[in-house]
């Protein structure tokens, strides 16, 4: 079946029980056992809940993976994952990513002996080169946040098996709509699913996606013994949102492919990074590995913090506010807001500079959204 068809039925069978076509939200903490040590499949529900099951089910079709688990924020699975190391191991990350990870990594796991090297996100030899004995995983973000620069995942890949390292990929900016990291060599992909797989800013959530049986013990032990699990109507919620998907992200690329035509040689406008414009520098890769180009769009505004400040202002369909990916349009400025948990020399250092806004496009008419950024623009 088709990615479409998948995301409406895979996992998604209507109750046995009742004839439900919805899956069930099972509102409960525990389930009764027949007998000591038989059950009908369910124990506790943070070890495992009919609908948090079908959500697994789910999202593990979408991904193309045998595996997935869900979790109650983005940053948990990441934790779930980076919790399958050990003191003494080393990652390489690519140097644009999400600031939650950064802090996540610099912050958290440095405390238990784990070091990371982040290296330049588009420059696959960059990886390789910083191989030590230690390496165990590799991190990466396609299209990264907040730059949205491209990695060639299959190149990557290649590096990483050849190093016998795991290669991760937080795949939350494409989708599993727009790219398939897994079919491309990937180990892991791991998702917010708060962003566009919920997509319509309700819920808090992640996932982890897995081909590995030995992936996936290690990580659902993490679930288990951790217990960062979302509850059942977080997981209806995330259900609810996957049945759409595809046709969101139709129209959130849409606008954002117009949008980001308007934005490019606009005269206020110093740059404008979406991987949908052939004057991308890696359009190309885009094309290859990508179904489509996604809704993000980060632009660097002419006139530093002053005009940043000016054109957040007089925005009235972009709402000032952290997250991405959901029905409504978002403006974020990432040096204070997304990106506050990097040192600001190291911030800037890597391109985040007090000039840079991300806009999360959302699925408003498309004529509406160009005339909110105009007339915004028009007041810098």
């Amino acid at each position: 079946m088709r990615f479409e068809t998948r995301a409406i039925h895979d996992g998604q069978k209507p109750d046995p029980l009742t004839g439900a076509v919805t899956v069930p939200v099972y509102q409960t903490s525990t389930f009764q056992q027949e007998s000591i040590g038989q059950h009908k499949g369910y124990e506790y529900s943070r070890t495992g809940n009919p609908t948090r099951h079908a959500l697994e089910e789910a999202i593990a079709s979408l991904e193309g993976g045998a595996y997935g688990l869900a979790f109650a924020s983005g940053l948990a699975a990441t934790t779930a994952v980076l919790s399958m190391l050990r003191t003494g191991d080393h990652v390489v990350a690519g140097d644009d990513l999400y600031g939650g990870t950064y802090r996540l990594l610099e912050q958290v796991f440095c405390r238990w002996g784990l070091t990371t090297t982040y290296v330049p996100v588009d420059d696959p030899h960059a990886y390789e080169q910083a191989m030590t004995g230690n390496t165990r995983m590799i991190w990466i973000e396609t299209p990264s946040n907040p730059l949205l620069k491209l990695v060639d995942i299959r190149a990557v890949a290649e590096i990483a098996h050849k190093n016998n390292v795991y290669l991760a990929v937080d795949n939350t900016f494409a989708s599993p709509f727009v790219q398939q990291p897994l079919a491309l060599g990937a180990d892991i992909v791991v998702h917010s699913t708060t962003k566009y797989i919920g997509g319509h800013s309700d819920l808090v959530g992640g996932v982890v996606v897995v081909d590995d049986p030995a992936i996936f013990e290690a990580v659902k032990f993490h679930q288990n013994a951790a217990g960062a699990v979302p509850g059942p109507w977080d997981a209806w919620l995330t259900l609810r949102g996957l049945k759409t998907l595809a046709v969101r992200m139709d129209r959130h690329q849409e606008n954002a492919v117009f949008l980001a035509k308007y934005l490019d040689g606009h005269p206020k406008v110093e740059q404008v990074y979406y991987p949908g414009l052939p004057g991308h520098a890696q359009h190309a890769l885009a094309k290859k590995q990508m179904s489509g180009f996604g809704g993000m769009i980060s632009m660097q505004l002419k006139g530093g913090y002053a005009a940043v400040e000016a054109f957040v202002a007089h925005l009235t369909l972009f709402t000032l506010a952290e997250s991405l990916g959901g029905v409504e349009s978002l403006v974020n400025y990432p040096a204070t807001m997304t990106h506050a948990a990097i040192p600001s020399e190291e911030r800037i250092r890597r391109g985040i500079t007090d000039s840079l806004v991300r806009l999360s496009v959302g699925l408003e008419n498309k004529l509406d959204l160009k005339a909110d950024i105009a007339e915004a623009l028009s007041r810098v």
